[in-house]
């Protein structure tokens, strides 16, 4: 037996009464407020984002160093450990000693 959708009513709709049902349902929903939200633009200069970039990740390897420190000695040596230890061992100063240059007096 197919699936499918069943009759509403006492019977199946015509085409008309459907198309007629399909138009009702459009004005309704065009009747109703639709918010739409759009994220707000970023007005931050590449070189202000790149510099916030490098402080974030700066702030993360901080973190990630105190999670490291903090691992009790059952976690050694485990992958989570090589994990932050990966992490922790990133050199990230030559990111931060870089100045992007300014584009063109956009900037």
């Amino acid at each position: 037996m197919p699936r499918g959708r069943h009759p509403q009513g006492d019977h199946p709709l015509s085409d008309a009464e459907r198309q007629a049902r399909y138009r009702a349902r459009l004005k309704a929903e065009a009747a109703a407020p639709q918010l739409r939200y759009r994220r707000p633009a970023d007005r931050r200069s590449r070189p202000q984002r790149w510099r916030d970039a490098v402080s974030e990740l700066l702030t993360l390897q901080a973190e990630y160093t105190a999670w490291q420190e903090a691992l009790p000695d059952s976690l050694r040596d485990t992958p989570t450990d090589d994990a932050l230890q990966a992490i922790v061992d990133l050199d990230l100063t030559d990111l931060a000693a870089i100045v992007p240059p300014r584009g063109y007096g956009r900037d």
